[in-house]
């Protein structure tokens, strides 16, 4: 019973001081984090930094040569609260990790399809998805740089991760009025933006917020010129 108590009262601090303050005032995303459980996507050997302001690190595949990590709850949160969701749409995440912006996303769209690059971790998020019951996600092991043509156009995007930049493909694979939410740019300045889809070649951006994300896999970085 105080296990459970301790929970939830490191769930409410959580939202109450680290995501509040970061304008995530949307009712409905405060009232999701209540309900989708953070701490049943956590690796167990972290589970205690579950609520924590901090990224997470997830299970190590062997002989992988970098350690992919959850973003941090009050990132989460914010980049869900800026795509302005609907009960109709379908989403395309790049990088699924643990499961859980999946399961975020699932409870206010009709499907969300996530792509995961690393193996083991696409089994991860599935299970996870699967023993909490989310129906409406679908996991596929792939790598999601080039976005989904054959299934595009989705009404958001959303990456969970940073990039250097914006694929073009990615930015096609909108609906007009779909909106993409990304990390862009390198240490040590990135920037949360949201691209919304204008017209058949008109898009318009928004700086959210800055913050330093872990690199999405597959995607290009940019060249470095040394003289």
């Amino acid at each position: 019973m105080s296990f459970h108590w301790n929970v939830e009262r490191a769930r409410f601090n959580m939202i109450e001081q680290q995501i509040r303050p970061w304008e995530v005032l949307d009712p409905a995303v405060l009232a999701l984090l209540t309900i989708v459980r953070r701490e049943d996507f956590v690796p167990e050997a972290y589970r205690s930094l579950a609520f924590m302001d901090t990224e997470i690190p997830l299970p190590v595949l062997e002989g992988a040569a970098t350690q992919e990590s959850m973003l941090a709850p009050k990132v989460e949160a914010r980049l869900l609260q800026e795509l302005m969701l609907a009960p109709h749409e379908s989403v395309l995440e790049i990088g699924a990790g643990s499961g859980f912006m999946a399961a975020l996303l699932a409870h206010r769209t009709r499907h969300v399809l996530t792509l995961e690059i690393r193996p083991d971790l696409a089994r991860f998020a599935s299970a996870n998805l699967k023993r909490a019951g989310i129906q409406n996600v679908t996991v596929r092991e792939l790598d999601g740089s080039g976005g989904l043509p054959g299934e595009a156009p989705f009404d958001a995007i959303v990456l969970s991760g940073s990039v250097a930049s914006l694929p073009s493909t990615l930015l096609a694979g909108l609906k007009i009025g779909g909106r993409l939410t990304a990390i862009v740019g390198e240490q040590p300045v990135m920037r949360a933006v949201r691209v919304t889809r204008t017209g058949e070649h008109g898009f318009s951006s928004v700086d959210l917020f800055d913050t330093v994300a872990p690199r999405l896999h597959g995607f290009d970085e940019p060249s470095r010129f040394h003289f």
